[in-house]
């Protein structure tokens, strides 16, 4: 995997302790040409799969490959963000069409974010339940809203906020791609600014679910992103690891 200079970069995945299979799938992506480069910068993506006998694993691994392929081989008059709603579209046309030809892979879908950092200008999608944070000046951010029941149900005031971290249905999602026939991303009004020193966080609930904020910044922090990934999926170990744990990090030079 290739990163130009300007970015320290690393991604990890584990099983964790509890799954058999990690269904969860990720990639990186920068284009080889610098003037494309200049116009398309990094693309990072994470999707946590779920459903079918073996689904999950397939499921994810459409979703990243696709919207890999259609951020970079995209309609040239599309901007960054335009093309991240693009591969999120058609990630979800590709997932529904692999369930529906093969039965063993019927109910399957994903949780599917991604981020693109074109110069100082960050772009993201996002639908499910993985998470984007922003790390600036000591100060974690989460970009990103989780599409899940309980998030729901503490925006209508039915479920407290320190009650949600612990409530059986945390992980019921309420959106997801691959189970309708379209797919609205949460995305920015207007590209976040970055700066140096900041670090930038994909991850699956298998790693958010097992930690507080505050220890999610401390690691990135403190780490540069090879040893800030491996200590942040030991410590999602150490609480139980009960799902699969998948952790992007990059930091601005």
């Amino acid at each position: 995997m290739k990163v130009r200079p300007g970015l320290e970069f690393a991604s990890l995945s584990d099983v964790g302790c509890q799954r058999k299979n990690n269904e969860d799938s990720f990639g990186y992506w920068e284009p080889q040409d610098d003037s494309e480069f200049e116009r398309l910068g990094r693309l990072a993506v994470v999707a946590d799969g779920m459903g079918g006998a073996e689904g999950g694993q397939y499921a994810s691994r459409i979703a990243v490959d696709t919207v890999i392929e259609i951020y970079g081989a995209g309609d040239s008059e599309e901007n960054p963000q335009e093309r991240l709603i693009h591969g999120f579209a058609e990630a979800n046309i590709r997932v529904q069409q692999d369930a529906f030809q093969n039965p063993l892979l019927r109910g399957m879908g994903t949780t599917l974010t991604a981020f693109a950092l074109v110069g100082t200008h960050l772009y993201y999608a996002h639908v499910g339940d993985s998470r984007l944070y922003l790390l600036h000046q000591s100060n974690l951010r989460q970009l990103t809203h989780d599409h899940s029941l309980v998030a729901r149900l503490v925006e209508q005031g039915v479920v407290r906020p320190e009650d949600a971290e612990n409530h059986p249905q945390k992980h019921v999602l309420i959106a997801a791609v691959g189970v309708s026939d379209a797919v609205v991303p949460d995305t920015p009004a207007e590209p976040i600014v970055i700066a140096p020193g900041d670090a930038i966080l994909l991850c699956t609930d298998g790693l958010w679910g097992q930690m507080s904020d505050g220890e999610i910044a401390s690691a990135l922090s403190s780490h540069p992103p090879s040893a800030a990934c491996r200590s942040l999926i030991l410590l999602a170990k150490d609480r139980g690891g009960p799902d699969n744990i998948t952790v992007q990090m990059a930091k601005v030079s």
